[in-house]
């Protein structure tokens, strides 16, 4: 996969405030704030770049307040790496393609993987399919 590499000046004038202090700078929503969770059938993709990230069949209610996935559509388009931040260590998720930062991976999720996909919805764009 061929990587994109914008400078922070790029990235900035194409994505929100809030999305690339998500995607570029690391940080997080605040939970129940993103609106944009969508029942329809589709897919949602990368903010940054439109990499195919994950699909609406995998998406579940975790009552966490941020979109919830049990796997990524494709694993080679989801990268991990660990996050030693706020003094735990968690498994932060990533965008393989632009290196977006797109929340994290927890192992208490339902079947069928039991993992669950913390994802920032501000991370993502959802595209509708018949």
């Amino acid at each position: 996969m061929e990587k994109i590499v914008k400078s922070d000046a790029e990235w900035q004038d194409i994505l929100s405030p809030l999305a690339f202090k998500v995607t570029r700078k690391h940080g997080t929503e605040r939970a129940f704030t993103h609106d944009n969770f969508p029942k329809d059938a589709g897919e949602y993709t990368c903010v940054c770049c439109g990499t195919l990230l994950f699909d609406q069949t995998d998406k579940f209610d975790s009552g966490t307040g941020w979109p919830s996935f049990t796997q990524p559509i494709d694993g080679n388009n989801v990268g991990e790496s660990t996050d030693n931040s706020w003094f735990m260590r968690r498994t932060e998720v990533h965008c393989n393609k632009c290196d977006a930062h797109l929340g994290h991976v927890f192992p208490d999720g339902p079947a069928p993987t039991g993992l669950r996909y913390c994802i920032n919805g501000v991370a993502l764009d959802f595209k509708k399919t018949d």
